[in-house]
């Protein structure tokens, strides 16, 4: 059976992920474009293969009917929104995530960026190496209240950090864990509460249709003069357009950013020219251990369901 990886990442510091397919008989092709696929292209490729191995390349309608003899999805990831699940399910094409495997890595950098962007510490670089020496000030995270929109593996992650900054921790989930949060102290609440109380708000939402653009005119209204918006989920949870007015008339101290839409932004993004407003590549899951742990992961439940087992994380069933 062949198998078509495109997810770029997949394997990139360890051979274990790739073994675990060479070791089940799969013939692998790699993404020999260097970049994510488009639709055509993926529909070019797709009917020839059992298995793909995605990132976030758009596995359409379109591709899926594409895929005669395709039998798995497996993504490289935790969010599946570029696939459609229910069109594979019908077409008997099973669909597998992997959750867990970059939540630490992912709630790191949730931290690395609060703090980045509270303390200034970008523009405290860029200005020290051009021979400034400017003494910026900005808040401590300790004892602060932080609001976490989503309550999954990266936000009880989350959560567990930020106790040791003493911060409260304020939950939104539509579906908590409520005995990890009664175990750690972690207060859960409403939507409009966690937004309104929180110094630091830090979004850990999947992308469906009630979430997209959760973080609009009238929630970052609600927020509190002076708090900070933290998004390591996915760009479309925020109207970017709303987040520059509230940023540029002051009602928010400062942003940090790992996800847009689109993805990377246009250079000429306003948000990209804002001194308080901290970025990165969506890299929240770019650390060694959870590249290997979701190759890992990917791997097996791609040939798990390749050789009619249930896969441990099938999403689509």
């Amino acid at each position: 059976m062949k198998v078509l990886v495109t997810a770029l990442s997949f394997g990139k510091h360890s051979d274990e992920p790739l073994r675990i397919l060479q070791d089940a008989g799969l013939e692998v092709h790699k993404n020999p474009l260097g970049r994510p696929m488009t639709e055509e292209e993926l529909c070019q490729y797709i009917p020839d293969y059992d298995g793909l191995l995605v990132g976030v390349d758009p596995v359409t309608t379109k591709v899926l009917e594409k895929g005669k003899k395709l039998k798995v999805v497996a993504k490289h990831g935790v969010g599946v929104d570029n696939i459609p699940l229910e069109r594979a399910r019908e077409l008997g094409i099973k669909v597998t995530n992997c959750p867990d495997s970059n939540s630490e890595a992912v709630a790191d950098l949730t931290f690395a960026l609060m703090l980045a962007v509270a303390r200034k510490i970008p523009l405290a670089d860029k200005s020290t190496k051009e021979g400034q020496w400017l003494r910026l000030t900005g808040p401590e995270l300790y004892g602060k209240t932080l609001g976490l929109l989503g309550f999954g593996a990266i936000g009880r992650r989350v959560a567990l950090r930020a106790k040791g900054f003493s911060m409260e921790v304020l939950a939104y989930d539509k579906y908590p864990d409520e005995k990890f949060a009664r175990e750690n102290g972690v207060i859960l609440t409403g939507l409009s509460e966690a937004i309104e109380k929180a110094d630091f708000l830090s979004l850990h939402l999947p992308l469906t249709p009630e979430t997209r653009n959760i973080i609009n005119k009238t929630t970052l209204g609600e927020m509190k003069q002076g708090a900070f918006l933290i998004n390591t989920a996915r760009g479309e949870l925020i109207n970017e357009e709303d987040l520059l007015l509230a940023l540029e008339e002051g009602r928010l101290a400062g942003a940090a950013l790992d996800a847009f839409s689109p993805e990377p932004p246009d250079k000429n993004n306003p948000l990209l020219k804002l001194n308080n407003v901290v970025v990165s590549p969506h890299i929240g899951a770019y650390s060694y251990e959870a590249n290997k742990r979701m190759g890992m992961a990917a791997a097996q439940n791609l040939v798990d369901a390749l050789q009619g087992k249930t896969p441990p994380n099938w999403v689509n069933q």
